[in-house]
């Protein structure tokens, strides 16, 4: 799971947003027909490609995302050097710096949390409760994308759809009819959470750190978060079938600290 925490380097891998500064030649330069700007392409594109293709070459997609980065700012740096305009590289270098740090951090405690929980045994007792309920499989998949749909608004959501999915797979071992739909089912309310609020996802985070949207603003999105989770759950959930798993009697506990580090959020 720690592999997301580069997802944000593709916030890194371009610059040029950062390059507003007031030197008028420094704003008219236009790299997109130079060799730098091809560079800044290829490494982009094929970082990209080895990140999507991770399971089959078993790279983590760390490495290439940070060779990517390293090789586009050592082109533009080299050519801004060239032009004798390098203190305003370095400027918006440590901007960029600065807005992939505050992504990173804030990503870095939200799954910290989510981590600590799991650690605790709080999504391990979460499977056990809802089996010992007696629930059937299609109210077991109305729940656990319920609470994958406002989980991803306040942690990250691919954290929430890889924990919640672990949740599933554990409770519909026999079914794989359950745990396919299910799963897509937890993307999607995942995703669909993630969107109305600037905690959810990368993207939000972004817009949100940028000032493009104000906090409260994210929310009026809720109604169609809903439709967007709500609408194809509906769906699917008519091939999800009215039996009931096999209900468990083992009692766990949450471990020490597991109910403080869900209050204090």
């Amino acid at each position: 799971m720690l592999n997301s925490f580069f997802v944000l380097l593709f916030s890194f891998l371009y610059p040029a947003s950062v390059f507003a500064a007031d030197d008028s030649v420094f704003n008219s330069i236009d790299l997109t027909q130079h060799t730098v700007g091809y560079i800044a392409l290829i490494s982009f594109v094929g970082a990209y490609f080895l990140a999507i293709t991770e399971e089959i070459t078993e790279l983590r997609k760390s490495k290439p995302m940070v060779l990517a980065a390293s090789v586009i700012w050592i082109a533009i740096a080299a050519f801004y050097v060239g032009l004798g305009t390098q203190e305003q590289a370095g400027i918006a270098f440590r901007a960029s710096l600065e807005g992939y740090a505050e992504l990173f951090l804030f990503i870095m405690v939200s799954m910290t949390y989510l981590n600590a929980m799991e650690d605790r045994g709080v999504f391990e007792n979460l499977r056990v409760w809802l089996l010992s309920k007696h629930f059937t499989y299609r109210q077991l998949f109305w729940i656990t994308g319920i609470q994958a749909f406002f989980i991803s608004s306040v942690c990250n959501n691919l954290t929430t759809a890889l924990l919640m999915g672990s949740v599933i797979l554990a409770m519909g071992k026999n079914n794989r009819n359950f745990v396919t739909l299910a799963c897509i089912n937890v993307v999607v309310a995942a995703n669909a959470g993630g969107s109305f609020s600037p905690f959810g996802d990368i993207t939000t985070l972004l817009v949100w750190q940028k000032g493009v949207v104000p906090f409260a603003d994210f929310f009026s999105l809720l109604l169609p978060a809903i439709v967007n989770f709500a609408l194809p759950a509906a769906i699917m959930s008519i091939w999800i079938q009215r039996e009931r798993p096999e209900a468990v009697e083992e009692v766990r506990e949450i471990k020490r600290g597991g109910i403080t580090i869900i209050v204090l959020f």
